[in-house]
């Protein structure tokens, strides 16, 4: 009987997906623009989040923003009105974004004069996670409603982020949400990971989220 050759479809995808990311990763850097890729589930608070981190960096930071979605352009409309420059993407039915579909959105972006980009990926869990985008950051949103627990239940997200930002602290005495907790399975996932309780509609512990991606993005760009 003739064997039977067996491909690794996944793995292969994945290898080539691993290098378009850092061949894109260095690309950025020779240009200084900064990438950021922004995860989460849907309804936890990205765009508003986006909105307050714009807020926030105006004033220190040129920022461009690709709003990643199934659908639809309504984070698009609503992010161009920080004054921003954004850009919608479309991912054709795809939970995710992967290195060569984020060259594709900077590129639209157009990036010249830009030192921060950031992605806001499609709103999951899972897909995202699988794939490097070509950024230099890592960050997720989880939020209070969503319970304490998720780090247990998607862990590779969480093993992935280099910050977790828990998203509407201001309703936590009406959920069963233990923040200690919560604090404790991200650090299993991942003990590097800074974790920084927020309210996104609100405004509370913005400052610390802002100041901790400005001292990333100056790092980044000293070389550091």
């Amino acid at each position: 009987m003739r064997e039977v050759r067996v491909l690794e479809i996944k793995q292969s995808v994945f290898a080539d997906n691993d290098r378009q990311a850092q061949e894109l990763r260095q690309e950025l850097k020779e240009k200084g623009v900064f990438l950021l890729n922004l995860m989460s589930s849907p309804g936890a608070g990205k765009t508003t989040t986006l909105m307050r981190t714009i807020e926030g960096l105006r004033d220190t930071l040129k920022i461009g923003v690709m709003e990643a979605d199934i659908d639809s352009d309504v984070d698009a409309r609503t992010i161009s009105g920080s004054g921003a420059r954004v850009i919608q993407l479309h991912t054709g039915g795809m939970c995710h974004l992967d290195a060569e579909m984020t060259r594709q959105g900077l590129a639209g972006l157009e990036t010249e004069g830009l030192e921060l980009a950031i992605l806001e990926n499609v709103g999951n869990l899972v897909c995202p996670a699988e794939f490097d985008t070509g950024a230099v950051k890592n960050a997720m949103i989880l939020s209070v409603p969503e319970g304490h627990d998720k780090p247990l239940k998607y862990p590779l997200m969480f093993s992935i982020c280099d910050v977790v930002l828990i998203n509407k602290i201001d309703v936590l005495p009406y959920f069963d949400f233990d923040l200690d907790q919560c604090r404790e399975y991200i650090h299993m996932r991942n003990p590097k990971a800074k974790i920084i309780p927020i309210c996104a509609r609100t405004g509370e512990g913005v400052r610390e989220w802002t100041k901790w991606l400005e001292e990333e993005v100056k790092l980044w760009r000293e070389g550091r």
